[in-house]
């Protein structure tokens, strides 16, 4: 079977992480981009270099990243999470088609700024997982331990929920427990991979 490249994304705290997880454990083949993200900025990773060149020590602790504080330092600042961004996005977008160019067959791009980042132009389809906005909330307040102003922050800064659904030729709603959402993308899987097959 040749490359088909399936996105993945979805708003903040809608179950995404679920799904990948789901379809990482019944042997898809996902390439995840939160991943990439973290491997760049591990200790030796990368984007450490050029987030120490553009931030300065503040937000290390000796040679590692101080993840908080870079957090609460881009919370609150366009300009710099604007910089950070043009940091990491090149990055990850690299390494992602890297990774993805080196797959055979159904390829899961995981992605939470799949639009944002122009990623879905190089995929076949897209899959997009959502829950009802104030369950959105409620699940990040939990998630993050933050008050609903915070959340609906957070959520804000996102592309719209009805936007990316939309856009995307699936919606998982994953408003069930994480086994119902699992079953759900798990059944498109399928039925996916017998599409492909019969197309062969």
């Amino acid at each position: 079977m040749t490359r088909y490249v399936v996105g993945l994304t979805g708003g903040i705290a809608t179950g995404k992480t679920n799904i990948t997880d789901a379809l990482k454990n019944a042997g898809a083949c996902v390439v995840d981009a939160d991943e990439i993200s973290r491997s760049l900025t591990a200790d030796d990773g990368k984007a450490l270099p050029l987030i120490r060149s553009a931030f300065g020590n503040q937000v290390f602790s000796g040679e590692s990243l101080n993840r908080k504080a870079l957090g609460q330092l881009i919370f609150s600042d366009t300009e710099k999470r604007k910089t950070l961004n043009a940091i990491m996005h090149p990055l990850i977008l690299q390494e992602t088609w890297e990774t993805v160019n080196q797959q055979n067959g159904i390829v899961f791009v995981s992605a939470p700024l799949l639009y944002e980042l122009g990623m879905e132009t190089k995929c076949q389809e897209v899959w997009c997982t959502f829950i009802p906005h104030e369950e959105q909330v409620k699940r990040l307040m939990q998630r993050d331990s933050i008050s609903a102003a915070d959340a609906e922050k957070k959520i804000a800064s996102q592309m719209p929920a009805q936007e990316k659904m939309r856009r995307a030729d699936l919606v998982i709603n994953t408003l069930g427990t994480k086994e119902e959402s699992a079953s759900a993308a798990l059944r498109a899987h399928l039925r996916l991979q017998a599409e492909k097959l019969q197309h062969q």
